[in-house]
């Protein structure tokens, strides 16, 4: 597929598409429309910020903007689950622009607002349905919400439904549908539980990938400084300073980090959002409204928000904490990059981080460069790991050497990190 006007979409959303600017699809989108505009299930295997909403999104339009009538009270006829808040945002934002000009009616279902509204915007029936698990559920269980007529279901971002303990609402969820539908189902790894997940969700699937699991992004310029924990603040200070990080994602480990940051900037006059736990909806929606207007320049955020913020020109992800599940740092580093941009990704990696930088360089399959040339640099001891002679299984430690070897030894592993 060279271009999107060779898929035969609606003249409507090929004008939307081009208002958007884009010509040439993404490898992911190339691979996924015209297997889902054939009626197909999908198995999608797709990296963040490849264009992976369109690849589902456009299909599901295309679709029911074909038909003449209109689902009956409290109906639904796509339905589209995604982990988190801001992702369903962001699809359910994308769906609104691409179905202009036809008569397609949307809503998102989500946890932090009135679900009053909801139940109220869903009694004549809706075509498509973007919502979270939790808040889905809850409508279920009062019969607010019925899927006699669902033609499509996709489960966005599975691997972290599984993440964040959604896996059993999805499995009662997806029970609770009809047989006769087409699935599809997008996931940037593939652990154990999602493959089982897919073998029962899907009928004879069609598998695509857009990149190999958890890859990063090549545009992206990956950085680590080294640095104390008590520096990590005066570090950020000191990186702001770079008038050319003009908006960048600071992610923290939890909710109490972003406090302290959010502390720091406005101590130094840095204009700033956060998002965690501890937000509503509302002010979660106002910080990346402002976030993406460019009103603010830097944004905290937990993890909460590692696949559902889409802002096109994020210059940078700076990850003050490095992440223990280190498949996150890909979703994280993500948020930069994309729509065919550069970006920068800088972690601040202090000695509490060193075990979990080795995790991340294990995950992406590279050493990630260090910059040494800095005033907070810290060297630390390389990690005691248990390391295999050649050719033999047992197992031994490095001796003791004089101090000074110590410190050869040191600049060494930093360097080679």
């Amino acid at each position: 597929m060279s271009d999107f006007k060779s898929l035969n979409l609606l003249p409507s959303i090929l004008t939307e598409i081009e208002r958007k600017g884009y010509i040439n699809p993404t490898t992911i989108q190339s691979k996924s429309i015209p297997v889902l505009l054939k009626g197909s299930d999908l198995l999608g295997i797709a990296q963040t910020g490849t264009g992976k909403t369109a690849s589902f999104s456009l299909p599901i339009i295309d679709r029911l903007g074909r038909l003449s009538t209109r689902p009956e009270p409290l109906q639904v006829r796509a339905l589209i689950l995604a982990p988190t808040r801001e992702l369903a945002t962001q699809i359910h934002k994308n769906i609104c622009s691409y179905s202009k000009g036809l008569k397609i009616n949307s809503a998102i279902i989500i946890g932090g607002v009135r679900k009053e509204n909801q139940i109220e915007e869903l009694k004549d029936g809706m075509d498509i349905v973007v919502s979270t698990p939790g808040r889905l559920m809850d409508l279920m269980g009062g019969g607010h919400i019925r899927f006699d007529e669902l033609e499509v279901f996709v489960l966005d971002e599975a691997d972290m439904m599984l993440d964040f303990g959604f896996y059993e609402d999805v499995k009662t969820i997806s029970s609770k549908l009809p047989k006769e539908r087409q699935t599809a189902l997008f996931s940037a790894t593939m652990p154990r539980q999602i493959e089982e997940l897919a073998k029962k969700l899907l009928n004879n699937p069609v598998k695509v990938q857009s990149a190999p699991q958890s890859s990063t992004i090549s545009k992206i310029e990956q950085l680590v400084y080294f640095v104390e924990e008590n520096d990590k603040l005066a570090l950020l200070q000191m990186l702001l300073a770079d008038e050319s990080i003009q908006r960048v994602l600071v992610f923290c480990k939890a909710k109490y980090g972003v406090i302290n940051v959010v502390e720091d900037l406005a101590k130094n006059g840095i204009s700033h959002g956060e998002i965690h736990s501890n937000r509503t909806q509302t002010q979660r929606d106002e910080a990346i409204a402002e976030f993406s207007e460019g009103k603010i320049r830097v944004l905290v955020a937990t993890d909460i928000a590692a696949r559902g913020i889409d802002v096109l020109d994020v210059t940078h992800v700076i990850n003050f904490n490095l992440p223990d599940d280190a498949t996150y740092y890909v979703h994280r580093i993500g948020r930069t990059a994309r729509a065919g941009k550069d970006g920068v990704a800088i972690s601040l990696c202090g000695e509490r981080d060193l075990a979990l930088l080795r995790n991340v360089q294990r995950q992406i399959k590279k050493d990630i460069p260090t910059i040494l040339d800095h005033p907070f640099h810290k060297e630390f001891p390389p990690l005691k790991v248990k390391k295999k002679r050649v050719g033999s299984s047992a197992s031994f430690r490095e001796r003791k050497r004089p101090s000074q070897a110590k410190r050869r030894a040191k600049k060494k592993f930093l360097e080679n990190l």
